[in-house]
């Protein structure tokens, strides 16, 4: 038989592969590497909520939808919210110690807005996925303006640190480019 990590991983993974935002499920990953370069005994469950935290995304009957929401940070806290609930389900499915599904769950919660040392760097790691992943499709389907607007926002997330790493990103499109150094000089003004 599985063990129930195993099978919570393998549950979210399969969850998020059917998302319709393409990026997903290489974002779940690559925010699950940025939590073990940044602190590489993460523990079950801070490494269950990396893959998790955008979760909601996945379930086209349950996300939370932004043109519900006036102010991008409720909207940013109400998916949080639904990707814990989501992710609650999976982890009792598979037979997760409470303990480890608590904490997860509380993670996935805070992951927009952080709080203590676990959940900020949760938040460091998805925001600077955000620049070396989900950025370029994002583009692509939104524009450049959209595109500048969430940059600007999740740039102001990002900890002096990680703020350091974003600015030595680099992108083969001149416009990606161009997003990132006036997201930068926005954050200088």
């Amino acid at each position: 038989m599985m063990d129930s990590i195993k099978c919570a991983k393998q549950k979210i993974r399969m969850v998020i592969s059917k998302s319709s935002v393409p990026e997903d499920l290489v974002h779940a990953e690559n925010v699950l590497e940025w939590v073990l370069k940044l602190r590489s005994d993460a523990n079950d469950a801070l490494q269950i909520a990396a893959l998790a935290h955008d979760i909601d995304r996945a379930d086209e009957r349950r996300k939370v939808q932004r043109y519900d929401f006036n102010d991008y940070n409720e909207f940013k806290a109400a998916h949080a919210n639904n990707s814990a609930k989501i992710l609650k389900e999976i982890l009792h499915e598979c037979h997760v110690k409470q303990s480890i599904i608590d904490e997860a769950c509380q993670l996935v919660e805070r992951h927009e807005f952080g709080g203590d040392q676990c959940s900020d760097l949760l938040k460091d790691a998805d925001s600077i996925s955000y620049f070396e992943v989900n950025m370029p499709l994002y583009f692509q389907r939104e524009g450049y303006e959209e595109t500048l607007k969430r940059c600007i926002w999740g740039y102001h997330r990002l900890s002096p640190k990680m703020k350091k790493i974003c600015r030595n990103i680099t992108y083969p499109q001149h416009s990606l480019t161009k997003i990132l150094k006036e997201t930068i000089e926005h954050q200088r003004r």
